[in-house]
């Protein structure tokens, strides 16, 4: 069988329009993957991007839920550094009573003390693993020194709020749906919350404290090659490592991928095209800016240093017509193992993003040799 194929999605903001357009546009795309069989629509949480508007997902799950009838919709990934494990639980809860069994509740390290940079990898050259480009790894140190970033954590949390560790949170949340939570002798109920048929997820961009604590708990895993394609390798081996039986007997493992689909090459090139001035706009610190028309990207200067500093991303973005894009992701699955894959697009007009989405799954499920694969 062909593996399952699901979205992560941003709601890009395209130059020259708005939030509210964004958004409204990520609640049709996920009203068209239901009817193209995606099996999930998941929404990013960002914050301080002028070019993407998926700030706060349990909010969009609810309207991307509300318009749908059977796509599992959820959070890829709810930032636990800026919420206690409460507020989370009561959110989802609260979607769930309404919705209940379709919600995925998406973890991740973001906002926590050192959780901007991915474990460092070994320095090494590009090199192919059973197909699949392993670019060198980006150093983010240059980013997360900055004083913005510094800023945005001010924002970001209540005046001397310091998150709890990673593993704790998760525990505080897998309890509280639970309803086995205890503190100092007295249990604790969260209404709604308790008893939520959400599914867990944990999502990570290295092979550190997110895999394994994904893995301990015998957790789903999520690994995102489209951010860190140097470390994607690691991160699915850690999970895998750390694996022991828990709510999955077995590992389950998603990997992200950014991908532009378009009838022919050429199309889809140009519709990729100001994909490396939206990544060097987050590489430079600045966030991600509203995206440009490929006229736009076109007429902007570029410089080698611009394209050293997103020639990772760039060289694993997988554009194409249907046929070669869904050949470079049966390579990422055969290389990762990956369960299920998950794809991420962006393009200046909607229309040219719903119709990738539309050919990539046409293809996908069309195929017939992912089943020999294993």
């Amino acid at each position: 069988m062909t593996v399952p194929l699901s979205i992560l999605d941003l709601s890009p903001i395209s130059s020259g329009s708005d939030a509210g357009a964004a958004l409204r546009n990520t609640i049709d795309l996920a009203r068209r993957a239901e009817s193209f069989g995606y099996h999930r629509f998941w929404v990013a949480e960002h914050h301080f991007a002028p070019g993407v508007a998926s700030a706060a997902p349990a909010v969009l799950i609810g309207l991307i839920a509300a318009a749908t009838d059977r796509i599992r919709v959820g959070s890829g990934a709810v930032q636990v550094g800026h919420q206690t494990a409460l507020s989370v639980v009561e959110q989802f809860g609260l979607l769930d009573a309404v919705h209940p069994g379709r919600l995925d509740l998406g973890l991740g390290r973001s906002g926590q003390r050192g959780s901007f940079a991915p474990m460092p990898v070994a320095a090494q050259p590009a090199r192919v693993v059973d197909g699949l480009l392993i670019p060198p790894a980006f150093d983010f140190s240059r980013l997360v020194t900055q004083p913005r970033f510094a800023l945005f954590a001010r924002l970001l949390q209540q005046p001397g709020a310091q998150s709890p560790d990673f593993a704790e949170v998760v525990d505080d949340i897998r309890a509280l749906i639970a309803g086995t939570y205890t503190r100092d002798g007295l249990d604790v109920h969260a209404t709604p919350g308790e008893g939520a048929k959400v599914e867990l997820w944990i999502l990570g961009s290295s092979g550190g404290q997110s895999a394994t604590v994904a893995g301990e708990r015998g957790l789903p895993f999520a690994a995102n090659y489209h951010v860190a394609p140097a470390a994607v390798l690691e991160a699915v081996a850690a999970y895998r490592a750390a694996f022991r039986p828990g709510v999955l007997d077995r590992p389950y493992v998603v990997v992200s991928a950014d991908v532009v689909v378009a009838p022919s090459a050429a199309v889809a090139k140009q519709l990729a095209s100001p994909y490396r001035h939206w990544v060097r706009s987050i590489r430079t610190g600045a966030g991600a800016i509203p995206f440009p028309t490929p006229a736009e990207a076109a007429a902007t200067p570029w410089t080698d240093g611009d394209q050293a500093l997103v020639q990772d991303r760039l060289d694993t973005q997988f554009v194409g017509d249907p046929a070669s894009v869904a050949a470079q992701l049966r390579t990422l699955r055969r290389a990762t193992g990956a369960d299920e894959l998950l794809v991420t697009t962006i393009t200046h007009d909607h229309a040219d993003r719903v119709r990738s989405f539309e050919l990539l799954a046409r293809e996908w499920h069309g195929e017939g040799s992912e089943g020999s694969e294993g």
